[in-house]
């Protein structure tokens, strides 16, 4: 398969908010690789969703409990002892940290402490990997790509939220795993927006293109001229195994944080995304809602540098813009075309097309 069998099969993975997009994914293809995959979430998940899509359940252990009860977080990381912890829990829509900004603040912030205190009790070796977003980042609209030592902060509550997710991390890094024989390391994962099959989530263009093109609908677009580092959702997932395989095996990658993104070519504008998406969906309409007022500040531009994580982990992004499209668009076309039957096969099958691309590129990771 590639190296990351080695690392996961037999081992215990909590994965927190394996729910969400990128969660349900990353636990899809850690259940693959052979890991005993626990996931925490407090939602219930919609309909449709790719955990459900997908299946995810019957792969994992399934847990729900709030991220924000401390107590509820200790109890189930002494209960499960894991090796590994992806933390992604959070509230990631933006729209929706200005209706809800303390909740936002309390979930990403608070919920990525928690995780930590439960962490701080622990006397086994653990590899935590807290993930961010590139919305951590102070952005000024420039037009090179953030590094990891770039101002963090932002000025509406999502980003801001972040912000103060990774001084919560930083500070129980510093104050209580940099002593001597401490068994827990972490380090930080920074990624952008990223498209794929199975997001369902309210404010995303392709979700949005997706539902209203099922339905015969045509999409309003916001910003269609906005420029985004699109990515597909296994590019930021094979990132942070990468990262947790590095820092299992080596100390020096501690209280590290790094970025996950597409190559420079990858930046395109959302028009460019419909007019690619368009040549493997019929009847794509849409239409420029740009003019409608809103007070909700959206960047224009944001993109990050990943010198750090190609450098340090031999890690770089491995799908062009057209495959990303493609794999993306071919998903929900699966899914429509068979409402009664699950994605599981379809979403592994996707697993195993991405690191063959990976191996037949020379990308270290996907090697044997």
């Amino acid at each position: 398969m590639n190296k990351f069998i080695n690392e996961f099969r037999g081992k215990t993975v909590l994965v927190t908010g394996h729910t969400g997009f990128k969660g349900s994914w990353l636990s899809l293809w850690l259940a693959y690789l052979g890991a005993k995959v626990v996931g925490v979430s407090i939602d219930t998940v919609g309909t449709p969703s790719n955990f459900k899509a997908s299946n995810v359940e019957a792969k994992i252990d399934d847990r729900r409990i709030d991220i924000t009860n401390s107590d509820q977080v200790s109890q189930l990381v002494n209960e499960v002892q894991p090796d590994f912890v992806f933390h992604l829990a959070a509230q990631a829509l933006v729209r929706s940290s200005y209706e809800r900004p303390a909740e936002t603040m309390m979930v990403n912030a608070i919920g990525s402490a928690n995780v930590l205190e439960a962490l701080r009790k622990c006397e086994k070796k653990i590899i935590a990997i807290m993930i961010t977003s590139d919305k951590a980042y102070d952005n000024v609209e420039w037009i090179w790509g953030y590094r990891e030592t770039d101002a963090l902060g932002g000025v509406d509550p999502y980003s801001a939220s972040k912000g103060m997710a990774e001084l919560a991390i930083r500070s129980f890094v510093k104050s209580y795993f940099d002593i001597k024989n401490s068994p827990i390391r972490v380090a930080i994962s920074r990624a952008g927006n990223v498209i794929g099959g199975g997001d369902w989530a309210s404010d995303r263009i392709v979700p949005d293109c997706m539902r209203a093109w099922s339905a015969g609908e045509t999409v309003d677009i916001r910003s269609p001229f906005a420029t985004r580092p699109w990515q597909h959702v296994l590019e930021p997932l094979s990132g942070y195994l990468v990262l947790a395989t590095k820092l299992a095996n080596n100390d020096k990658y501690h209280s590290e944080a790094y970025n996950f993104g597409p190559s420079a070519d990858q930046n395109f504008p959302v028009r460019d995304l419909i007019d690619e998406m368009s040549n493997y969906w019929d009847k794509v309409r849409w239409r420029d809602a740009s003019k409608a007022k809103s007070n909700m500040h959206e960047a224009g531009l944001l993109k990050l540098n990943c010198d750090k994580a190609n450098s340090e982990l031999n890690w770089k992004s491995t799908m062009t813009f057209e495959e990303t499209i493609r794999m993306t668009v071919s998903w929900y076309q699966t899914f429509y075309e068979n409402t009664d039957s699950s994605m599981y096969e379809s979403s592994v099958l996707q697993i195993k097309e991405y690191s063959q691309l990976a191996s037949e590129r020379g990308i270290e990771w996907a090697i044997e």
